[in-house]
């Protein structure tokens, strides 16, 4: 992706695509919130997010640059690892607290 000057197609691509990379890592508490100046995890967003980017990818298969598509191609994976990443450290914190109120319970 070492390509320096983009056609005016390219650019318009690239601005959608990173619109939704924007918007899917401020959910994904990647970034943070302009409108809050916080720090939020919303997972439904982040995945609603995630999947625009898989519709495109899938509906322009064969019809994208190759920068564009390896573009496409990284963004969409870099994503779908956050969201993994962001998804089971939510599950280990929740596990985590789960044990602890049984153990005060007891």
């Amino acid at each position: 992706m070492g390509k320096i000057f983009l056609n005016k197609e390219e650019n318009l691509f690239s601005y959608v695509v990173e619109t939704f990379r924007s918007s899917a890592s401020i959910s994904l508490g990647k970034i943070k919130n302009p409108v809050t100046k916080k720090i939020d995890i919303n997972l439904e967003q982040a995945e609603y997010y995630l999947d625009i980017l898989l519709m495109l990818q899938k509906k322009t298969k064969n019809n994208l640059t190759e920068y564009e598509e390896q573009m496409l191609i990284n963004i969409v994976s870099e994503l779908k690892m956050n969201f993994i990443e962001v998804k089971q450290s939510i599950e280990n914190v929740n596990d985590a607290s789960g044990r602890l109120s049984k153990n005060k319970k007891r």
